[in-house]
């Protein structure tokens, strides 16, 4: 059943592709929960731009982000086709708004480069690399860094520090 080349690339790990704009990127299939559509979300004051509000999802209040925004893409439009993947990171559950949701793909670590360095413009530090499969390009996105980060403001800052 497995393939030389394959065998000798390691274990695959498996991935679930989407696009912002015109790069696809990809994050760990473990973290991912489920996809659905863009609700409704209710709106919280004085969160970052990013954060579009949350969603009660079955009985769990699950803050929204808008990784178009986050990333400054384009201007994210909001229709029938838009995608939310809710991903399970740090023992929370976060939504995660993306144009769209391509499929699963399995990468072997022989396939990630590392990121290159795009000087202070770019913040490499959520990248876990480069991933090719056939012709595409893939951006592989540390979602857990991510959501952790302190800028995501999404980890309670009471439970920061305290026993």
């Amino acid at each position: 059943m497995s393939h030389d080349s394959e065998a000798q690339a390691g274990p695959l790990r498996e991935y679930l592709t989407f696009t912002l704009g015109p790069e696809e990127y990809a994050i760990d299939i473990l973290r991912v929960q489920e996809i659905r559509g863009y609700d409704q979300v209710t709106a919280i004051a004085n969160t970052p731009k990013f954060i579009k509000g949350v969603i009660n999802l079955r009985g769990a209040i699950v803050p929204i982000v808008d990784l178009r925004i986050k990333f400054k893409l384009s201007d994210p439009v909001y229709n029938q086709f838009t995608v939310v993947i809710i991903l399970n990171v740090a023992e929370r559950v976060v939504g995660v708004v993306v144009d769209s949701v391509s499929d699963v793909v399995g990468l072997a670590e022989t396939a990630i480069k590392p990121p290159p360095e795009f000087g202070g413009a770019f913040d490499t530090k959520y990248l876990l690399g480069l991933g090719t499969v056939d012709e595409r390009m893939l951006i592989l996105v540390d979602i857990e860094q991510l959501m952790t980060s302190q800028e995501m403001a999404l980890v309670d800052a009471s439970a920061e520090g305290e026993v």
